[in-house]
């Protein structure tokens, strides 16, 4: 009993670190284990893994996070800030021309 315990922190714990095929054959295991019907062994994988999407997406959210941070604690340009950049050049470099064109009239 103490093993299946472990087991079941254990796989809250690393949810979001383990690849679902891990997490779902834990979750089988378990339900097999704890002796549940197959409705309720359904029930209690469908769980799992909409606790573990949950998990991931949290997961992701925060690296995202950090990356961004981290990224703007080295001062490296964004995609964004990049495409931000090259259009501000493009709209100066069309003022620059049509005013040349206005002068040159």
């Amino acid at each position: 009993m103490f093993d299946l315990v472990r087991k079941s922190m254990l796989a809250g714990v690393g949810l979001a670190l383990k690849a679902w095929d891990e997490v779902e054959d834990l979750a089988k295991e378990v339900a097999e284990q704890s002796k549940m019907t197959e409705t309720e062994g359904r029930k209690f994988v469908d769980e799992i893994q909409s606790r573990y999407e949950d998990a991931q997406k949290k997961l992701e959210e925060r690296v995202e996070k950090s990356v961004k941070e981290l990224l703007k604690k080295a001062d490296v340009v964004t995609q964004d800030e990049l495409k931000g950049l090259k259009k501000e050049i493009r709209d100066l470099k069309k003022l620059i021309s049509s005013q040349g064109e206005s002068e040159a009239s």
